[in-house]
């Protein structure tokens, strides 16, 4: 594992442990969620990366109705793909393309998404 890949799994779990801590004081718990997954962000990410050979961006982990996931962004080449992998079996339950981040100016679908949330 490279040292750019070994940063950016330490920033994600930084990030991951500063969310839990926020969730906890302000009531919310759905961050805490995080320590009943099976498999630690760092290994959803390495599963993410080998599936497109590619590099992470980001990831994040989502508690959904249909369980505990994590959320990938994976580079590869020219592409970025959002790859979803259960947080307890370690398998990848979807991988698409990404169309929005090629495009320059993509942060208008950011805001986009905000704004549905």
């Amino acid at each position: 594992m490279n040292k750019t890949t070994k940063l950016a799994i330490l920033a994600t779990a930084i990030a991951t442990l500063g969310g839990a801590a926020y969730a906890a004081k302000s009531g919310e718990n759905d961050a805490l969620a995080i320590n009943q997954a099976k498999i630690p962000i760092a290994q959803a990410i390495s599963i993410a990366e080998k599936q497109h050979n590619g590099k992470a961006s980001q990831a994040e982990f989502e508690h959904t109705k249909q369980g505990a996931i994590y959320e990938v962004e994976v580079v590869a080449g020219a592409k970025v793909f959002d790859v979803k992998v259960d947080a307890d079996k370690g398998t990848i339950l979807s991988s698409a393309e990404d169309l929005a981040d090629r495009r320059e100016g993509h942060e208008g679908r950011d805001e986009e998404h905000d704004e549905k949330d």
